[in-house]
Parts: structure tokens; C-alpha cells; sequence
């Protein structure tokens, strides 16, 4: 298994950006701007886009895994990732989610813990329902973590 660092054509990688972020306009505020990888193993398995929000915090704007390798720690092979090369130049790690009964759980058990939510995000800000898990996504919830806090 190895990441990369994506520095030109990132949306050779929508496919897989659209898993988390079904709406291509919206991947389109945060994409050039953040810094991309990519996971490998036998094969393209998933990519990380995360953002300086500024004030020491990094965000995950984007993560996902190819559907038929969820489950199979690729994720948290990514996070972890993120916090090792990000370590010593940010001090929180946060992330914006639907309150799913996928998402949540994941980012929880590697560390993160609810920090705020965003009233409406998702009805006020895409052009049709953000449905998950047969959950209809309101409001964005923020989870936080320190860097140098154990990845569970």
C-alpha cells in the first residue's frame, strides 16, 4: 500500500470524489485549493482532500473508498496518513459530515469527537436530497481531533 500526493489533473479521481461529495460544484469550492492523495493497492482503493482553514486547523474536506474495499481500514489507513504528515503544523483535525449512522461512527472510533453543527447545510446548499444510508442529510456536523492524539 502506498499514498501520493495528486498535484495535477484531480479530477481524473471524480469518480471517486463524488462518493463523498455528490455534487460536483461543491468538490469544485474545495478542490484545487486542497491538497489531494491517493491510496494504492492493486490498484486506485481511495483519496483524501484536506484544507489549511487557517488558526492551526487542517479540515478533511473529502475522503472515500471504493465501495467494494470500505471496511478494510483504507480509510483509517488515509486519516492516519493525513495526521502523521500533517503533525507538527496543525493542532486540530476536523472534519464536516452528514449525521449518518455510517459516517459518524467511522470518524469516532478514529478519534474524532463532535464538535458543532451547521443548521441545514445540506438541503440549503444541493440542488437535490443528499440521501445516505436511507437517511436524508440535514445539517453538517463537525467532528474535531487533536494532532498527536492516538489513532485509535
Amino acid at each position: 500500500m502506498r499514498i501520493f500526493k495528486v498535484t495535477g489533473n484531480k479530477k481524473e479521481y471524480l469518480s471517486l470524489l463524488l462518493l463523498a461529495d455528490e455534487q460536483e460544484n461543491m468538490i469544485d469550492r474545495y478542490l484545487e485549493c486542497g491538497e489531494m492523495f491517493v491510496l494504492v493497492d492493486h490498484g486506485v482503493m481511495g483519496e483524501c482532500v484536506v484544507t489549511d482553514e487557517g488558526g492551526g486547523v487542517l479540515e478533511i474536506k473529502n475522503i472515500a473508498v471504493s465501495p467494494a474495499y470500505q471496511r478494510k481500514d483504507y480509510g483509517k489507513a488515509l486519516i492516519g496518513f493525513i495526521l502523521e504528515r500533517y503533525k507538527g503544523k496543525y493542532s486540530v483535525l476536523q472534519v464536516g459530515t452528514g449525521d449518518s449512522p455510517r459516517s459518524v461512527p467511522f470518524y469516532e472510533k478514529c478519534g474524532f469527537v463532535r464538535s458543532h453543527v451547521i443548521p441545514n447545510f445540506f438541503t440549503d446548499h444541493y440542488d437535490h436530497p443528499i440521501v445516505e444510508d436511507g437517511v436524508q442529510l440535514v445539517d453538517m456536523v463537525y467532528l474535531k481531533r487533536p494532532f498527536g492524539a492516538s489513532n485509535r
